[in-house]
């Protein structure tokens, strides 16, 4: 698993009202890599609005529909649940993702 990969996660939480959903894993690869159970990773709706925080990607990532990864939903899922592999962002999609969470954290 390396950040920036791609998965259908059945059930994701019991807000939802999908029964899946894809995220994209954000954590830092160290964090990935390591023992903890968990990586944070941001959701994929099919809408987008146009804020600094969404990142569009669609058909060139393994998705079905033009959709865009959401940076102000990000969440705590654990690893096991990340088995679906879809996509990998590209590089250019990656650095948008960086863009994207440091506007959602306030980081400079």
């Amino acid at each position: 698993m390396t950040r920036g990969q791609l998965f259908l996660v059945s059930h994701p939480n019991a807000r939802d009202p999908r029964r899946s959903r894809v995220f994209v894993v954000v954590s830092r690869q160290v964090l990935i890599d390591s023992k903890f159970s968990t990586v944070i990773c941001a959701p994929i709706y099919t809408n987008y609005h146009g804020l600094g925080t969404q990142v569009l990607v669609g058909v060139d990532e393994g998705l079905k529909h033009e959709s865009s990864i959401h940076c102000d939903e990000l969440v705590s899922l654990r690893k096991s649940m990340l088995s679906n592999f879809v996509g990998q962002l590209s590089p250019k999609k990656i650095a948008e993702l960086r863009v994207a969470l440091a506007i959602s954290l306030e980081i400079e």
